[in-house]
């Protein structure tokens, strides 16, 4: 175990750095660019009638996950939140976790994470909290319809979804670290404000983030119409 533990001190250096030289806004423009990215192919995409019920909308661009037989993920990015009938200004996540297995070399992925109600919402406004079992997060159908996981869709307070390497999926997050990244908010607001401070406050969004807030007016918005002409 103490290995193992070295191991995981030894890695994920490795894995952070990267995320550490990039700029906020930087990582703000590549969020925006997985959103557009994967909500253009609704067909091997995110339902939009799960995007019309979420209630937030977290993206997590080039996750790194790394090996030498202990495995370890770690990444930076952003999530907004419904507010009236727009959406509230970003705020700052970071995602860590590990596990022990046999794995050679590194991966990145992108991750995006649906919070379809207001308690998972809650849970999300925590300075950190781990994703728990199969009723608070669920790894997200893909495609038009979500017929195949209804009762899992409406259950969990969480559904995510991985991209790696061109392929989409959903993907099960349990066992991850959630934590809000008060010095990325500073970049952004240039204050140390928490992220319940953001999301319930009454912040602008920053220059950088108009990209990203654009995109989620227009998702939202075209999902909207899918649930109005299924009705």
């Amino acid at each position: 175990m103490q290995i193992k533990k070295l191991l995981l001190l030894f890695c994920l250096p490795v894995l952070c750095l990267p995320l550490f030289a990039e700029a906020t806004s930087s990582r703000l423009n590549s969020a925006a660019s997985v959103l557009s990215e994967i909500m253009s192919t609704p067909d091997k995409g995110i339902p939009l009638d799960l995007m019309a019920r979420a209630q937030c909308v977290a993206v997590i661009p080039g996750v790194k996950e790394g090996a030498f037989g202990v495995g370890a993920k770690y990444g930076k990015g952003f999530f907004s939140c419904r507010k009236g009938t727009g959406w509230s200004a970003p705020a700052a996540i970071r995602i860590e976790g590990g596990s022990v297995g046999f794995q050679i070399g590194a991966i990145e992925s992108d991750v995006i994470l649906l919070v379809m109600n207001r308690k998972g919402a809650d849970r999300l406004l925590a300075t950190r909290f781990t994703v728990g079992g199969v009723g608070e997060a669920a790894a997200g159908p893909v495609g038009r319809q979500t017929t195949a996981q209804t009762d899992i869709s409406l259950r969990a307070q969480m559904l995510s979804w991985s991209r790696s390497r061109g392929a989409f999926a959903g993907v099960s997050l349990q066992g991850a670290t959630l934590r809000q990244d008060v010095s990325d908010n500073r970049d952004m607001y240039g204050s140390n404000l928490t992220n319940k401070q953001i999301i319930d406050g009454v912040m602008a969004w920053p220059k950088d983030g108009s990209e990203f807030h654009s995109l989620l007016d227009k998702y939202a918005a075209r999902a909207m119409r899918h649930l109005k002409h299924r009705g």
